[in-house]
């Protein structure tokens, strides 16, 4: 069973039918104590960060979200809120990846990065079986995550950023694999055989 997390700035249906797609069960729900019943969970994010970190605190999904130690999935603002800090509204986000968010450059390139984009990869992964270079994904954001020693693939759009990131249990992805065609879906494919299988 996938759990995923319902908060203001989730984008539940998206999720949930690209889960459908591949016939899996899932639950939604901003209970920490029905999270805590699934096998793994999916973090999906739209919007502003700031905004969505007052969201989780007010479910209080913050310190459920920091402390599990079960496999969890962030999608888009889910992977960003993963990070210490963001420029976006000025906060201090979950913290469970170093580095901070922030916004590129408009005087450079159209803000915010959307369409379909590669990435290279940095290191192996259960989570990136099967993709490769050749593969295109739908981003769409304004702020970029830093490309550190947590950085599983990069991307490159007026600078280089992470579009894969992981720590420990937690993974985190820039773009949408709900919007992804067959490579969004053969990640979320991925993701299903970690939550049965482990890391």
């Amino acid at each position: 069973m996938i759990g995923i997390v319902k908060y203001r700035a989730g984008n539940l249906a998206s999720v949930s039918n690209a889960l459908d797609r591949l016939g899996a069960e899932y639950r939604i729900s901003d209970i920490p104590a029905e999270l805590d019943k699934c096998d793994s969970v999916i973090f999906p994010g739209v919007g502003h960060a700031a905004t969505a970190m007052e969201d989780l605190k007010s479910r209080n999904l913050d310190g459920w979200l920091k402390n599990t130690k079960k496999p969890v999935l962030g999608i888009c603002v889910g992977m960003q809120l993963f990070y210490e800090s963001t420029a976006e509204g000025e906060c201090e986000t979950l913290g469970i990846f170093s580095g901070r968010l922030e916004k590129f450059d408009a005087s450079r390139a159209k803000v915010p990065h959307m369409g379909w984009n590669q990435f290279a990869k940095t290191h192996n992964h259960p989570l990136l079986d099967g993709l490769d270079e050749d593969d295109y994904f739908y981003f769409v954001h304004s702020y970029y995550a830093p490309v550190n020693e947590q950085t599983l693939a990069t991307c490159k759009y007026i600078t280089e950023f992470a579009a894969v990131a992981v720590n420990d249990n937690f993974m985190g992805i820039q773009f949408h694999t709900e919007k992804s065609g067959q490579p969004g879906a053969r990640l979320l494919q991925n993701f299903l055989e970690i939550t049965q299988n482990g890391l």
